[in-house]
């Protein structure tokens, strides 16, 4: 089967709603809000659904992978946000270095997990 995808948009929930919402505007991400009860959030021609709808099962288990052009660039601008400080629950952990590449990682408030990465060259 032959696809001309033009994109993938995975749907997240959120424990808080509202505070997922601040959360990923203060990452950098643009929001349009499509209802009371979902958001779609764009970095470039990249986009994910942020809902209002929280199973925890689901939210512990959803990992998502944004890759980037440069991990440390990430890393180091993502900590002079201080998201820890600002939102409960969220935790950020250094740049690991692999075979395949390097990535960070991020928790949300609601604790979906997101790996920043760069593919080796």
């Amino acid at each position: 089967m032959e696809h001309k995808a033009m994109s993938i948009r995975p749907f997240i929930g959120a424990k808080d709603f509202e505070l997922s919402r601040r959360f990923y505007r203060d990452l950098g991400f643009h929001e349009g809000v499509l209802s009371p009860d979902m958001s779609v959030f764009e970095t470039g021609e990249l986009a994910f659904y942020l809902q209002r709808a929280y199973v925890q099962d689901w939210v512990d288990n959803s990992m998502i992978f944004l890759e980037v052009e440069d991990v440390e660039r990430f890393w180091n601008e993502l900590q002079t946000l201080d998201l820890p400080a600002k939102y409960e629950g969220v935790r950020l952990t250094p740049i690991r270095t692999y075979d395949w590449g390097k990535e960070c990682f991020i928790h949300d408030p609601s604790g979906i997990l997101w790996h920043i990465g760069a593919f080796s060259q």
